[in-house]
């Protein structure tokens, strides 16, 4: 045949980030002055905490992957197996947006320097892939640097392995040391096997369904293709299984793609599954019209099935357990106010009027969990139970660890309404932190949130200066600042850009 011969190598793929950086619609870190002295004082206070939290990881902890601000040291722990500077790589994005250059500019030199991806060990893949991913891909996207997205794209092909199972639903952990072809069950490297305590072996639903947005944009920045392919197998397995009542259980087994338990949730588990079919709908410009409808849908299972009104007027998002409810919300659980609201911008009169008011009235939920506590801050998780609502009952609830979904839940609501009292709201967080979490070397969560004398947990989350302090100083910061309209964020709050597919070059 006349066919030309097949070309032995092709033009390595190359991203432009030049057009990239052209199709975006608002300058990213804004471009509106005009604020009240008020608002702007707040915003430099919540830089301030960043700044603080920043240097005293530097000092006494840079290269761990947390600062334990009490004995001033360092924390490796075991998630991210091998892997060291979470705390570098989730803060990168809050130190460029908050223009903390100097600071920004310690952080890059680490990740240029230090940062090691030759490790072994036993990690979590949707940690992995949300904080530290998620974290690269978006100091990527925001400063154009290099190093961000090679770095990326390299850890990126270490968490392949975990899709080797017999569904192509990822494994929960991942082996990131020396990766060959292997069998799957080879006790060499490069195997993934699921989390003990997950229920036999199974896979978790926000785990393997956390993992849409980014993997998207690794293809989008490599050329190769296998990324995305990963993600949209989940998806056709997800649309495909049957769900009870519309609802979506939180765990999954790999190698038979059914259902193992019948527990659904809205927090811990089955968040963020939820969060990211919104958002991979928004982030494809509007085009991803499986996502928006199995985000509808599953919408209406849980407005009809978990969403409670407490006999005091509060409206919570129950737990299921093969049919019977749980009457808990976790913290975990708030950041649904904020998604809900999300969606809702986007969906016809009628459902965007309910589904706004749902989301303000989860919102304020958990805005009463805070509310109703001594420090202003609010439990893990909150019972509606008679005689108690929006409260801890159990000792091992009463915790809170700097979380960040219902200051999360604020920012969109303030975005999305402008009503005044998301600030307000905000505000007394940022009081509530200073005053208790914040001790001489960095910030800590506390043990219980019911004693204004609250003992310290002796560790600052890499979260809290990814998430909590980003999402409270765009609070406060004009709209055009990281757009909704250009950025979707991560589940760890990082800005991951909108395809806009109507771009003209």
């Amino acid at each position: 045949s006349g066919a030309p011969p097949a070309r032995e190598t092709r033009a390595p793929f190359r991203f432009d980030y030049e057009r990239f950086r052209r199709s975006l619609r608002h300058p990213v870190r804004g471009g509106r002055p005009g604020e009240d002295p008020e608002t702007r004082g707040r915003r430099m206070k919540i830089k301030e905490m960043m700044k603080f939290a920043w240097d005293n990881y530097k000092q006494y902890a840079l290269g761990k992957n947390e600062l334990r601000p009490l004995t001033k040291n360092g924390h490796v722990g075991n998630m991210f197996g091998g892997l060291r500077g979470a705390t570098v790589i989730d803060a990168l994005d809050t130190l460029y947006i908050m223009e903390l250059e100097e600071e920004f500019q310690e952080a890059k030199e680490w990740v240029e320097k230090s940062f090691d991806l030759n490790v072994n060990g036993e990690a979590s893949l949707f940690e992995v892939n949300i904080r530290y991913i998620g974290g690269l891909l978006a100091a990527f996207y925001l400063t154009g640097e290099e190093v961000f997205k090679s770095k990326a794209l390299e850890l990126g092909e270490k968490l392949l392995p975990a899709f080797n199972t017999p569904t192509g639903i990822p494994r929960g952990v991942i082996n990131l040391g020396r990766q060959g072809t292997r069998s799957l069950f080879s006790p060499c490297s490069g195997m993934s096997w699921s989390w003990g305590w997950a229920s036999a072996g199974s896979s978790i639903l926000a785990e393997f369904g956390t993992l849409h947005l980014e993997f998207l944009h690794l293809s989008e920045l490599s050329g190769n293709p296998v990324f995305a392919e990963k993600v949209r197998n989940i998806r056709r397995v997800l649309s495909r299984v049957e769900k009870p009542q519309g609802l979506y259980p939180n765990f999954l087994s790999p190698v038979t793609g059914s259902w193992v338990q019948h527990h659904v949730s809205i927090g811990g588990l089955g968040d963020s599954f939820y969060e990211y079919l919104i958002k991979s709908w928004l982030m494809s410009d509007k085009k991803d019209s499986e996502a928006k409808k199995m985000y509808d849908d599953a919408l209406e299972a849980i407005e009809k099935h978990l969403v409670k009104k407490s006999a005091g007027g509060l409206t919570y998002i129950a737990e299921w357990r093969g049919g019977i409810l749980d009457h808990k919300m976790g913290h975990l659980a708030c950041f649904s106010g904020g998604m809900i609201a999300l969606g809702a911008e986007h969906a016809a009169e009628e459902r965007r009027q309910r589904h706004m008011e749902l989301a303000a009235e989860i919102t304020s939920t958990c805005h009463e969990s805070y509310a109703r506590s001594d420090t202003k801050l609010g439990p893990e998780a909150f019972r509606f139970d008679a005689g108690s609502e929006a409260t801890a009952t159990r000792l091992s609830e009463r915790y809170y660890i700097l979380r960040p979904e219902v200051v999360e839940s604020y920012m969109y609501l303030w975005r999305l309404t402008h009503d005044p009292k998301y600030r307000h709201w905000g505000w007394e967080v940022v009081q509530a932190l200073e005053k208790h979490c914040r001790v001489e070397a960095g910030f800590s969560g506390i043990r219980d949130v019911y004693t204004t004398t609250p003992s310290h947990d002796n560790m600052q989350q890499s979260f809290f200066l990814a998430e909590t302090l980003k999402y409270l100083y765009l609070l406060f910061c004009e709209d055009d600042v990281l757009s909704l309209e250009d950025w979707v964020f991560n589940t760890e709050a990082h800005p991951l850009p909108i395809n806009h597919t109507d771009f003209k070059a």
